[in-house]
Parts: C-alpha cells; structure tokens; sequence
C-alpha cells in the first residue's frame, strides 16, 4: 500500500503560496488550503492541521476550530461516497427525521458513522439552501432534492 504523503509537493506549495497572496491578509486562504490538504491527504488529521497552522504562522488550535466547525472538513477518512442530509427547519417539517432513520436502517449505520465497507459516510447537516425542495441532501457533490423512501432506495441502489 502506497504511503500517503503528509506535505505539500512543490507544485501544491506554489499553489498555497498563490492562494495566500490574492488575499490582503494570507489567512483569508485558510479554507481553500485546507481543501486542497483534504484532497491530498484524505481527511484532516491533527497532523495536518498542525501543518497547515505552520504554513500559516497560525496556532494549531486556531486551525482546529476552523476544522470542527465546517462540515466540509472530515477529521477522519469518510466513505467513498458521503450522504449529507438537511435537517434544518424545513427539511425538518418536510420529513428529514424519516429520511435520516431510512437511510440509518438501509446501511446499518447512525449519522456520523460509515459503513464497514468504506463506502457510505451518513450526516445530517445544517442547511444546504434549497428549502423549497425539502427535505434533500446532498450525495458526493450532487443534490437530490424532494427526498421520498422510494427516491432514497433508488439513489442508494445507483452508488457503486
């Protein structure tokens, strides 16, 4: 297996260099480094995290809040594919509670758990702005919208 790196290649440093720069202070591209950090490395380690504070001049603990409050950002490895449910307001009223337990009792997980296979990872997420399409959730990158059991069966039966 091959070993993952833990720093930047040359080329993503002049790309980090190049983000920090088009901002007036370079913190501004924290949230974009650490993108490409989730890219390369497959999730946000402390390790990591402690390493984008030092390209920053920042506090590891400063990098670690920015961290654990996105939900962009997976402190550990997520699945192959990561289902993000709404559970806001009105996907809530519109029926994200049902959803939620389908989509736990059809993978055999809870919300924040992945399944054993690596290929699902369950959240439930603040809003995703398409209240008027409740409830939905997003799958990977792409939004599923007006969310039934039937809908739910059907986008689980479609990832490989």
């Amino acid at each position: 297996m091959a070993s993952i790196p833990r720093e930047f290649s040359p080329e993503q440093m002049a790309q980090v260099r190049r983000l920090q720069s088009l901002y007036p202070h370079r913190q501004g591209a924290l949230l974009p480094v650490l993108h490409m950090a989730q890219e390369s490395f497959g999730h946000i380690s402390l390790e990591t995290e402690e390493y984008v504070a030092r390209l920053f001049d920042l506090a590891p603990s400063h990098v670690h809040e920015v961290v654990t409050f996105y939900t962009l950002y997976f402190r550990e490895r997520p699945g192959r594919h990561v289902l993000s449910v709404c559970h806001n307001l009105s996907c809530h009223l519109a029926g994200a509670q049902d959803i939620i337990a389908h989509l736990s009792s059809r993978l055999g997980i809870d919300v924040g758990e992945t399944t054993e296979d690596g290929n699902v990872t369950l959240l439930a997420v603040e809003c995703l702005c398409a209240c008027e399409a409740a409830p939905m959730m997003q799958v990977d990158d792409r939004y599923e919208l007006h969310l039934s059991r039937e809908k739910v069966d059907r986008i689980l039966g479609a990832l490989t």
